[in-house]
């Protein structure tokens, strides 16, 4: 019960940071200007990381973990689901937001920035699913 209220806790915690992201932080990236974008943007991933990767790491770790030490009374097809959501996200953020920072590390780009914005719905979605996934475990461990 220990690790699936850990995984809870990392993934509501993704959940809740996606969505801030998502709506609030890389729609204001246009609202920078362009003379201080990149500085910005560096700024952005130096404080960004630490905060993410382990969140995303614990996550994924305990949505493994969970697939070899279920908690009694959860449904397997949901832990799975689970961990497929968690990998999901590092896919998307790996495959789909890295290159767009890369992108816009050299300078804002009107078409990166939008491409950014609208590929990390793929992790912002996939974070709140896994919410309701741990939600329902959750519940269904009690």
């Amino acid at each position: 019960m220990t690790l699936l209220i850990i995984c809870a806790a990392a993934t509501w915690f993704m959940a809740g940071l996606g969505w801030i992201v998502q709506v609030v932080h890389y729609p204001l990236f246009e609202s920078v200007g362009s003379e201080r974008f990149v500085e910005y943007h560096r700024r952005h991933s130096e404080r960004i990381t630490p905060i993410v990767l382990p969140a995303m790491s614990i996550e994924l770790i305990t949505a493994g973990l969970l697939l070899f030490s279920r908690p009694p009374g959860t449904a397997l097809a949901l832990v799975v689901a689970g961990f497929l959501l968690a990998a999901s996200t590092w896919l998307a953020t790996a495959l789909l937001a890295v290159p767009r920072h890369a992108e816009l590390g050299s300078g804002f780009d009107a078409l990166a920035h939008r491409r950014l914005v609208r590929s990390s719905w793929v992790r912002t979605i996939a974070w709140s699913a896994h919410g309701v996934v741990v939600a329902v475990l959750l519940a269904q461990a009690a």
